[in-house]
Parts: C-alpha cells; structure tokens; sequence
C-alpha cells in the first residue's frame, strides 16, 4: 500500500462535520485513514473573503494510483458541495490537497507532487508537523518541522482539538 500525506480545509458550511465527512469518505473510497493531526483554525489564505478555515492533515493507506486518488478527492469534493470557478482562492465546504505520495515526485496531467506551496502555508505545516514532523521533503530534502521552522507565513494557526 502506497502512503499519501493529504490536507483538508472548509471555511463554509458546518466546518468539522465537513472535514468528518470527507476524512470517511476517503476511507471508504480510497483506503485506509491511518493518522490525523488536530483541527486547526486559520485565516483565509489569499482571500478576500475573511471566513476562518478549519484545517487538517491526514496520512492514508491507498492501492489507487496519484491519478486515481486524485479523481476521486474530486468526486468527493463535488459530493459534498465544492463548486469550483475560475478564481484559484475561493471560499469552500471542502478542499482536500494532495500533498506527499510516499516520496514521490510527480508532475504529469496538470498533477504535481509534492504540493507546490506546502512549503509556504502555515496551515499546512503545522498540523503536518503534528503527525509526521520528521517526513522528509523529496525535493527539498528537508524534514516538516525543519520547513515549518523556515516557513515565512505568520499566520496565527489556532489549535483547536487533539484526535
């Protein structure tokens, strides 16, 4: 089984049951949910719109390839009330981003892996860091913490539950 670091974010709609809801349906579609990180609070990032997001990072056990478990975050993402429009930051019900496919690089049919601006969002370091805080960065070949430590973003990043 293949490991894939993913992270989620909803900042409409009831935020947690958003996150739930996605985090079982990637189970039951994708694979195995083995860690989560806490619930994070966080601003908006490139937003206009000032609605905070709830954030999370979860590690899943999956036999479906980048492409396949890409297609299917989408499905979900769909199922569950993302409209996508043309503007790249919008508010969301759900976004799910794949960031880390074991230590793969990827960039192939508009998909690249590792996320490309992982290194830059707080609010994808800190609960990454929470559950996986030594997993090295197959391009940068430096450690989460270590990215988190550099990371230039000062976005107050709220913690809200332990999992």
């Amino acid at each position: 089984m293949d490991k894939s670091y993913l992270s989620l974010g909803s900042n409409r709609g009831d935020r947690e049951a958003n996150l739930e809801k996605a985090i079982k349906m990637l189970s039951d579609w994708a694979g195995n949910v083995i860690a989560e990180s806490s619930l994070f609070e966080t601003p908006p990032w490139k937003m206009a719109d000032s609605t905070d997001f709830l954030n999370q990072v979860i590690l899943l056990e999956t036999d479906l390839t980048q492409g396949k478990l890409m297609e299917t975050i989408f499905q979900i993402e769909t199922i569950l009330g993302r409209i996508r429009i043309q503007k790249k930051y919008e508010p969301r019900t759900i976004d799910i981003d794949i960031l880390f496919f074991n230590d793969f690089i990827v960039n192939k049919d508009g998909l690249i892996i590792p996320h490309p601006l992982l290194q830059e969002r707080r609010f994808v370091l800190e609960p990454m860091a929470e559950i996986a805080p030594e997993f090295i960065h197959p391009v940068f070949q430096k450690s989460v913490s270590k990215l988190l430590a550099e990371c230039v973003d000062k976005s107050v990043v709220r913690k809200l539950v332990s999992k």
